[in-house]
């Protein structure tokens, strides 16, 4: 009974909600500079590319995280972000978007 509250635990814990702060970027250019979304050319550019179904991804510290819910993210393309949601490998899934 005591191992499996203890895995129930660890389950619950690794689907808590958490915030990082980071840039809203195009999957094609993500990761090629350091300064996602600092420029109003890179935030241009990021929603064009999102626009035309480029997927968007969140750049936090150098990592680049896919985003299961795009809708929540295409008005933030190019700009510096805090979204809450849970993390699932390298994929968040998006609860709030705040600027």
């Amino acid at each position: 009974m005591k191992k499996a509250l203890a895995v129930f635990a660890f389950c619950a814990m690794s689907a808590m909600a958490a915030e990082w702060t980071g840039y809203i970027a195009d999957a094609n250019c993500a990761g090629k500079k350091e300064d996602h979304g600092a420029s109003d050319d890179h935030a241009a550019c990021a929603a064009r590319c999102i626009k035309s179904g480029v997927a968007a991804v969140f750049v936090s510290d150098g990592k680049v995280y896919k985003l299961s819910n795009q809708d929540k993210v295409v008005a933030h393309a190019g700009h510096k972000v805090t979204i809450s949601g849970t993390m699932d490998g390298d994929t968040i899934k998006v609860d709030e978007v705040k600027m």
